[in-house]
């Protein structure tokens, strides 16, 4: 019992910093879209702000709050932090148009002196539009995905906190540019033409299906450390691993193919005619929206 509390608290204090940077995210996030919203109210509408915000908390459950101290002991609890970290928390962080957001936010200063510089930088640019290809972002998501659950390395990443920080923080990198070409936030610019997405989601599914498949069919338990893990729960370890891959199949599915379906229906409908100065929202970010004029002031 000694153990279990002086582990429990370690945890509690690792999250502390984590909790920290998200909540001043939040803030700088708020005081952009407030300043935003008083030059523009049609430049960030509220279901940015809610995406963004519901980004920040699927990304806080499985790397801050309580959740992230079973993922030890079940590999249920492993596969809904990476579905969260990969497949939930980047695109709606994305949606929430984090980039125009945050700069607002941050003191203006800092954007013109320091970041508005650094990201003029020709260098960086270009290694921004490699990161943000569509094919290195599923390439990298692939790695992460298969990579990481491979015993030995999976293993790595239970028995070393920071190894599992790694890991945590790959999923959710790799998640960010995978989704970066689906939702395409300002101030990216398309690389494919659209018609290309829904293929794109759909193999991406392909590593999600191989690996759910063999977690649930191979007949034996894969990762040797929850054969030892404490039993919290009337489950076996082997049920538990069919259920984390039953899970990952499940979430893929239905995260990966909804969007597909919805940017698919986008396509084939007649295009609308928007009044002139309207904001354009569509599925993806605002690439195309026309910033205020006190907005270019700062750019």
């Amino acid at each position: 019992m000694i153990c279990a509390v002086h582990a429990t608290h370690e945890s509690w204090s690792m999250h502390i910093p984590v909790t920290f940077t998200l909540a001043l995210a939040t803030i700088i996030y708020l005081r952009g879209w407030v300043r935003l919203r008083r030059l523009s109210p049609e430049l960030i509408p509220v279901w940015r702000l809610a995406a963004f915000m519901s980004g920040l908390l699927a990304l806080w459950i499985p790397v801050g709050s309580p959740l992230e101290m079973l993922d030890h002991v079940l590999l249920t609890v492993h596969m809904v932090q990476h579905i969260l970290l990969m497949a939930v928390a980047p695109p709606l962080i994305l949606l929430g148009a984090p980039a125009l957001t945050l700069r607002w936010g941050l003191p203006q200063h800092l954007v013109r002196n320091a970041l508005g510089p650094m990201f003029r930088w020709p260098p960086l640019q270009r290694l921004g539009r490699i990161l943000t290809h569509p094919v290195f972002g599923w390439l990298t998501t692939a790695v992460a995905l298969i990579g990481w659950h491979l015993p030995s390395v999976f293993q790595l990443g239970q028995h070393s906190e920071s190894w599992h920080a790694v890991q945590h923080a790959s999923f959710l990198i790799t998640g960010l540019l995978f989704w970066w070409p689906v939702v395409q936030p300002w101030p990216s610019v398309a690389r494919w033409p659209r018609w290309c997405i829904p293929l794109y989601l759909f193999f991406a599914t392909l590593p999600c299906d191989v690996l759910s498949a063999f977690l649930a069919f191979c007949g034996r338990v894969v990762y040797s450390s929850y054969l030892t893990a404490p039993r919290l729960f009337p489950i076996s370890a082997l049920q538990d691993q069919q259920r984390a891959a039953a899970l990952m199949w499940m979430c893929a599915t239905f995260l990966y193919l909804i969007p597909a379906v919805v940017i698919t229906i986008q396509l084939l409908s007649p295009p609308r005619t928007l009044p002139v100065n309207q904001t354009r929202t569509d599925l993806g970010g605002i690439a195309a929206s026309p910033l205020p004029a006190e907005a270019e002031a700062v750019q």
